[in-house]
């Protein structure tokens, strides 16, 4: 029990010496606000270096990955297509059936629409 709590306390005592010495040697030493700044030619930015997002674009990504994961739902079915012939086509039956229902409101809502 007690090579149990001094091997506890030793991890911890380690642990945290290594996280103390990475915070101390990540510090910077010139916290100037023209160093920190970003460098142009030794001009000011003549605008933000963050361009606006469309949100477009994201919608589409998530759409992209609603589609993947039940693409990778749909796999493994497959080998077992022989074995249970009938519940398989109903259970992949109703997942194309709510797939395209899915795909239907994105449609209507218009975020298929690339404008």
């Amino acid at each position: 029990m007690l090579s149990l709590k001094l091997t506890i306390m030793m991890s911890i005592l380690l642990t945290s010496m290594v996280m103390y010495l990475a915070l101390m040697m990540s510090k910077k030493k010139n916290n100037y606000q023209e160093k920190s700044s970003t460098f142009e030619c030794g001009f000011d930015p003549f605008k933000s270096a963050r361009q606006p997002f469309s949100l477009h674009f994201f919608l589409i990504t998530l759409i992209f990955l609603i589609f993947d994961a039940e693409i990778a739902l749909i796999l493994p079915f497959i080998p077992s297509f022989n074995i249970l012939m009938n519940n398989w086509t109903l259970i992949f039956t109703m997942f194309f059936l709510i797939l395209l229902m899915g795909t239907y409101y994105e449609w209507m809502q218009g975020m298929l629409n690339w404008k």
